[in-house]
């Protein structure tokens, strides 16, 4: 497609009926991201070579509507001619409405996020401009059809006279052939300033010439040498997967929730609820990866700047894979398409941007009595719902989990290709690791902010941060072993921000505050945050400055509609520290029995390895919520033993009788209370 036309599309060519009874949190279709956008291309204030960026429903609005009414959205379009942008609220279709545009408020042209297609065509214009091209012959490079150049974000590094513009810089990258892996051979020392709006280079800085590295970088399969021999494995389910799908609803098991999908956060689920017998009880109203921050620690010239909000200032929607069966996924799956509004203000869609499936996930319980000789073992199944984004080098899979016994767990799979650097011949990194020759991967770290709108057992709840002691007054520990463990609730959002500590145990409690479990206690869930990191940059540095959420690893909130994301609403080349939470937090609003909003920050601080190249092995991080008072006793009693696994649950053989101080009949140990 040519960088400045924009095909005529019709509502009609989307493959979707307008105004169908769709549920409001069901993704956005290509007929209606299609029908709202043209009338915007239809306004002339827009100008002869618009951009866009994101369309998403309202929810605040659509949560009230009945399904078929037509859906409130609002986007982002931008005319980089006259250096303005909108952000535009309309309706879709629906069976007591056609669709139709509302308000145009204007927002400042820089702070919108890009758009793959804005990469592209800035990408395009600078391989191509002189400047460039005189930097790379020097360094014996003519064919600039095998350069890529990734335009970066330039958040807080705006260089002095230029913070009016909408700016990107460009990290320079070589392959030796079309199918080389681009992110193998940085160009090291040159950084183009590049003009979004103007498709320009303004400035190149040439940091001096280093050698290309001598060694290749392809992560095909035969590469590095044969292919290792691996037995077959299948996964099957017979009788059909556990599941059952109706629009965007999932059941399964106990467990439901709804599918939805959104520009800036990719996946999300709404109205996670749980069969607690005769009782449907509500867990979380809504939940996503909000933000994802990734600061590089290492001062080199084309590396300092590297620091993003990948999700505001790209999005996660865009980004999305499409998953293929076999390699994403296995079993019994089922895929849901994703659809986006791209740059140009045409829908598109991914195709199985979202896997639902079943996994075996080993023990869920298992007891073996050893004074009867029996024993009872239920394995444990779950269901996932995942997506993955790819982020330029970086490849990052996100993937819900919903167990039997009522437990709701993230996991961030980190994979693809570390963003390296060049490095000088002879020269060892001071801030990163060797990978390659005149290769080095700076240390880094990423960051993920999650939204869950909390819905414990009930719309009002409030957060308590629980911590262990050791039980000083010694009438009540006199052999210095008691423990008691401390409880603090977190009144108003003055405390909101908040810090792991797993040396005292930390964690936290979403309580409901109206409801008691049968022990007088408030039914809960319990959320631990086991893999955290700190900021290793300097107290007033830009990656400081830029992200302040990362400075605690929970975050809670009163719910305001108007306050979507942890970065705000357009954190590209915004002022630091001025938006976000760290700002609506000063509102001091009252959190205990309130609709609370939790932000849970994982991170990891990531020192690279040399076995990490050429491509990287997944590493793993995330949170886990589980039940914690909420249930009467543990809730999967009800898991029937596995129909294959007989001997799991019969006599065990030649266990010895045991006397009732655990000891078996000749005096040897037997196992108490471990």
């Amino acid at each position: 497609m040519e960088a400045n036309r924009l095909p005529d599309v019709a509502s009609a060519e989307m493959g979707e009926t307008v105004g169908a009874a769709r549920h409001w949190t069901e993704p956005l279709v290509p007929a209606e991201i299609g029908e709202v956008a043209a009338l915007v291309r239809a306004d002339a204030r827009i100008g002869e070579n618009p951009r866009f960026w994101g369309m998403a429903v309202e929810e605040a609005l659509a949560r009230s509507l009945m399904p078929g009414q037509g859906r409130p959205v609002r986007l982002v379009v931008m005319n980089p001619d006259d250096r303005a942008a909108w952000e535009v609220t309309g309706w879709t279709s629906g069976t007591d409405r056609e669709a139709s545009l509302g308000s145009w408020s204007p927002i400042d042209s820089k702070r919108p996020g890009v758009s793959s297609e804005e990469a592209r065509m800035i990408a395009q214009a600078a391989r191509n401009h002189p400047l460039l091209k005189e930097a790379l012959a020097k360094r014996g490079i003519t064919d600039t059809s095998l350069v890529w150049v990734d335009p970066e974000s330039m958040t807080g590094f705006e260089p002095e006279g230029l913070e009016d513009r909408r700016l990107s810089w460009g990290s320079v990258w070589y392959r030796e052939s079309a199918d080389d892996n681009g992110y193998a051979r940085p160009i090291a020392g040159l950084v183009p300033i590049l003009d979004l709006e103007t498709l320009d280079i303004i400035r190149l800085e040439d940091h001096g010439i280093i050698p290309l590295t001598t060694e290749g970088g392809n992560y095909r399969s035969g590469t590095w040498g044969p292919d290792r021999e691996v037995a077959p494995l299948d996964i099957t389910q017979p009788d059909g997967p556990g599941y059952q799908v109706d629009g965007n609803r999932v059941t399964w098991q106990n467990w439901s929730f709804r599918v939805g999908f959104t520009h800036r956060e990719g996946l999300v689920l709404h109205d996670i609820e749980y069969a607690d017998g005769d009782a449907v009880r509500t867990v979380l109203r809504r939940a996503s990866i909000n933000e994802m921050y990734v600061p590089y620690l290492d001062p080199d010239p084309t590396a300092y700047r590297k620091n993003f909000f990948d999700w505001g200032e790209y999005g996660a929607g865009p980004l999305t894979a499409s998953l293929e069966l076999g390699c994403d996924c296995l079993g019994e799956i089922r895929y849901f398409d994703a659809h986006v509004l791209d740059g140009f203000g045409v829908p598109q869609t991914i195709t199985n941007g979202v896997c639902l499936h079943e996994e075996d996930n080993s023990i869920l319980w298992k007891h073996v009595n050893t004074r009867i000789g029996e024993g009872d073992t239920r394995r444990s199944r779950r269901l996932v719902v995942s997506f993955f984004a790819t982020v330029a080098n970086y490849d990052y899979g996100f993937y819900w989990s919903f167990y039997q016994d009522g437990a709701i767990e993230l996991e961030v799979k980190l994979t693809g290709i570390l963003s390296v650097s060049g490095i000088a011949d002879g020269e060892m990194p001071r801030t990163g690791r060797m990978v390659s020759p005149n290769v080095q991967a700076p240390t880094h770290q990423h960051y993920f902010a999650m939204r869950l709108d909390t819905a414990v057992d009930g719309p009002l709840n409030r957060l308590v941060e629980v911590h262990a002691e050791v039980e000083e007054d010694e009438e009540l520990n006199p052999y210095g072993n008691a423990c008691k463990m401390v409880s603090t609730t977190i009144a108003s959002e003055r405390d909101g921000g908040r810090s792991a500590d797993n040396t005292r145990a930390v964690h936290w409690r979403i309580e409901n505050t109206e409801k008691k479990n049968r022990f007088g206690e408030s039914t809960s869930y319990r959320l631990m945050m086991p893999n955290t990191t700190r900021l290793f940059a300097k107290p007033g540095s830009i990656a400081e400055r830029k992200a302040p959420f990362v400075s605690k690893q929970v975050w809670a909130s009163a719910y305001d509609s108007r306050q979507r994301y942890i970065t705000g609403d357009y954190p590209n080349q915004a002022e630091l520290e001025a938006e976000g939470i760290t700002d609506w937090l000063k509102a001091d609003r009252p959190l205990d029995g309130a609709e609370l909003v939790v932000w849970p920050v994982v991170g990891v601080h990531h020192y690279p390895r040399p076995e990490e190249w050429p491509v990287m092995p997944v590493a793993r991080i995330g949170f886990r919520l589980e039940p914690d008072g909420f249930f009467t006793r543990n809730p999967a009693l009800d898991v029937p033993p596995s129909e294959s696994g007989a001997s799991c649950h019969s006599p065990a053989e030649a266990a010895a009788p045991c006397d009732h101080h655990g000891h078996d009949a000749h005096g040897s140990d037997g196992h108490h209370g471990h």
